[in-house]
């Protein structure tokens, strides 16, 4: 269950019913790692009901690679390139490696996408996910926004998931995620770890300022007696391994965190 989140939660709902209606869109979630993007992405793969999902996600040590991100969401779908027009099918060719690439091509490998996203859609509406986006190649992110911005009544949703203000998928509708509130944290935290003690989960949402991951990865490095409230401390490791290099959550008995400097977690 996503708790804190049935604003995202509809509005996906809505693009989906678009998309079965015919009407494309497209919507960029972004916000801090561990936030929940990931889990949106998720929860419309598993709504998406009839529409074909086709999904990548970045990959940080490919991303100086021209085209690697668009290979890995197309391959599948490369048995369509004979239904495109013949420049834009020799352009993504060239771009996949499948043929001599030509100089130019980027307009072309643009178009190519659009018309494949459009020609998938011919058997039924398209959900296109592309996770870890801040990590997609420039051509490849240049690409799908090329075809985002021209989509219309093909039947084609993509949702881009991005970490960070800044990501290479700009000029398209974005949706910032931020943590969750009091409410929903007690929430995830009651079905987590019941047994919590007030004073511990006062410090768990001061501490994750209410980000999902950090709320479930902090309260699993406690020991019992630290969960229940017997040994007031925190550990003195973090346990969340997508937080900044270095830093170490503090004791339950430290000043609160708004009088002093932190890096954020995750």
């Amino acid at each position: 269950m996503l708790y804190g989140r049935a604003e995202e939660l509809a509005l996906i709902d809505r693009l989906l019913a678009d998309a079965v209606a015919g009407r494309s869109g497209a919507l960029v979630l972004t916000g801090p790692a561990g936030i929940g993007k990931t889990a949106l992405l998720d929860y419309a793969a598993a709504r998406a009901g009839e529409l074909r999902v086709i999904r990548v996600s970045g990959i940080e040590l490919e991303a100086e690679l021209p085209f690697a991100g668009l290979h890995l969401l197309l391959r599948p779908a490369l048995d369509r390139l004979h239904a495109l027009p013949e420049p834009q099918a020799a352009a993504l060719r060239g771009a996949f490696g499948l043929a001599a690439a030509e100089t130019g091509d980027r307009f072309l490998i643009g178009l190519a996408v659009l018309s494949m996203l459009a020609e998938l859609a011919e058997d039924g509406p398209v959900l296109c996910l592309v996770d870890d986006a801040q990590w997609l190649d420039r051509s490849s992110a240049e690409a799908l926004t090329f075809a985002a911005r021209r989509l219309h009544h093909e039947g084609v949703l993509l949702l881009f998931a991005v970490r960070g203000g800044t990501h290479p998928v700009a000029g398209l509708t974005a949706h910032e995620l931020s943590g969750l509130d009091r409410a929903a944290a007690a929430a995830l935290l009651d079905e987590r770890f019941p047994e919590l003690a007030p004073q511990v989960r006062t410090r768990m949402f001061a501490e994750t300022e209410g980000n999902p991951l950090a709320l479930v990865e902090l309260p699993s490095a406690l020991s019992a007696d630290q969960r229940t409230g017997a040994t007031p401390t925190v550990p003195t490791t973090s346990p969340c391994s997508r937080c900044p290099p270095g830093y170490r959550p503090p004791s339950v008995h430290a000043p609160p965190a708004s009088t002093r400097p932190r890096p954020p977690c995750c």
